[in-house]
């Protein structure tokens, strides 16, 4: 057998047929494979994608807070209304009628006088404020008195001869009976002996007592005794 012999197909299909068989094949394959991947592209062109769209909700508007309310005012007072006072009616005047009644007393008219003003009441003057009580009326005690017959203060002999002399004023206690109660130096002669000579003697006086108001008080009074040489 020849080696062409040993290739050659068994069904009796020379090689040349094979071969052209194969290369169909192969365009037929190649055809196929470009058909069907230009189909899926365009397929893939063709089916419109799925659009995914979003609701996007707007913000909603900012609402301004509403004005405060304006506090009620209270409603003003209710003022009664005022009463006017009615006036008071004219007075009826008589019209002289120039043409007199009949039988009619002939006589003049006079008009009627107006009416008062009405005047507002003066209100009443303030009274007059109470006078101060006068001051109590004060006699001071006296020894001058006629009736009394006070004698004199009698001199010492001793001052006498020692030239002693001088001016002695007395504080008396004089009571409402006009006895002295008490006695006291209020400015010495400047000697003691003369001094409580005029206390001596002063203590034997009666005095008129003194009076306030009319009513005998006990009351100090000044006294001064004298003692002069001659």
């Amino acid at each position: 057998m020849s080696q062409p012999d040993r290739f050659a197909p068994a069904g009796g299909l020379s090689r040349n047929t094979v071969i052209v068989s194969s290369v169909v094949l192969f365009h037929v394959a190649a055809i196929w494979a470009l058909q069907s991947g230009l189909v899926r592209k365009a397929a893939e062109i063709i089916v419109p994608a799925e659009l995914l769209s979003e609701f996007i909700n707007p913000p909603a508007p900012k609402v301004a807070p509403p004005p405060p309310k304006p506090a009620p005012t209270p409603p003003a007072p209710k003022t009664a209304p005022k009463v006017q006072a009615p006036k008071p009616a004219p007075m009826p005047l008589a019209i002289n009628d120039p043409t007199p009644a009949p039988n009619a007393p002939t006589g003049a008219t006079t008009p009627q006088p107006p009416a008062p003003p009405i005047t507002e009441p003066v209100a009443a003057a303030p009274a007059a404020p109470p006078a101060p009580p006068a001051p109590p009326k004060i006699e001071l005690p006296s020894s001058d008195a006629a009736y009394l017959n006070n004698p004199k203060p009698s001199y010492p002999a001793i001052s006498k001869r020692m030239g002693e002399q001088g001016k002695v004023v007395l504080r008396v206690l004089i009571g409402t009976d006009g006895t002295p109660q008490k006695v006291e130096i209020n400015k010495s002669s400047g000697y003691e002996r003369l001094d409580r000579q005029a206390q001596e003697a002063v203590m034997r006086w009666r005095f008129v007592p003194g009076k306030r108001n009319g009513v005998p008080e006990t009351m100090w009074n000044l006294v001064p005794v004298n003692f002069v040489l001659e």
